[in-house]
C-alpha cells in the first residue's frame, strides 16, 4: 500500500517538531528525489498529494494506460491519502504538457493517459475499457494518404479497437 502519511507519522510521534522535519526532508529527498525534480520541472510544487500520484504512475516497471477516473479508483484502492479532483487534473495536465504522459483521446469522449510517451500503438478493448500496447514491430504500414500541401506527418498511432468475439450479430 502506497501511504506517504504513514511514513510521517512514526517520526511525529517520536521526535520534536524541528527534528521532524530534518528527517523527513532526509527520506522524501532520498525516496522520491525524481517524483520532486519531475513535478518542479512541471511547475508544481512538490506536495505530499502529488508525490504520491507521481509514486504510483511512474514508479512502476510496467506502463499504465488510464482515465481520470481509473486514477481515482487505483488511489483509493492503494492509500489512505485524500487527492482532490482539481489536484488530479492539474498534475495529469501538467504532466502531459511537459512530455511525461501521452494523452490518448478515443470516440466517445473518453480520454486515457498513457506512461508511455514514445510512438507506440493500442489495443483499445470496449469489453473492459482498456488500452494495452502493440510493438511497433507488429504493425506494418504500406502506404499513408497524400498529405495535405504545407503539412507533414508528425507521428502516425493507430489504435485497434477490440470487442468480444462471442456477440450475437444481427443478420
Amino acid at each position: 500500500m502506497l501511504d506517504l502519511y504513514g511514513l510521517f507519522h512514526i517520526f511525529i510521534t517520536n521526535i520534536d517538531k524541528k527534528k521532524v522535519k530534518i528527517i523527513v526532508f532526509l527520506i522524501m529527498n532520498n525516496d522520491f528525489k525524481q517524483h520532486i525534480n519531475r513535478l518542479r520541472s512541471s511547475g508544481l510544487r512538490p506536495t505530499r498529494q502529488r508525490l504520491l500520484l507521481s509514486k504510483i504512475l511512474f514508479d512502476r516497471s510496467d506502463t499504465i494506460h488510464f482515465t481520470v477516473e481509473n486514477l481515482k479508483k487505483i488511489i483509493k484502492d492503494n492509500s489512505k491519502a485524500k487527492i482532490s479532483v482539481a489536484t488530479l487534473y492539474n498534475t495529469i495536465h501538467a504532466f502531459e504538457k511537459n512530455g511525461y504522459l501521452k494523452k490518448l483521446s478515443l470516440k466517445d469522449n473518453k480520454t486515457f493517459y498513457d506512461t508511455n510517451v514514445s510512438n507506440h500503438h493500442h489495443f483499445y478493448d470496449n469489453d473492459t475499457n482498456s488500452l494495452v500496447d502493440i510493438k511497433n514491430d507488429d504493425i506494418q504500414l504500406n502506404k499513408i494518404p497524400k498529405i495535405p500541401n504545407g503539412k507533414k506527418v508528425r507521428e502516425i498511432e493507430i489504435i485497434v479497437s477490440l470487442e468480444s468475439g462471442n456477440q450475437n450479430h444481427k443478420k
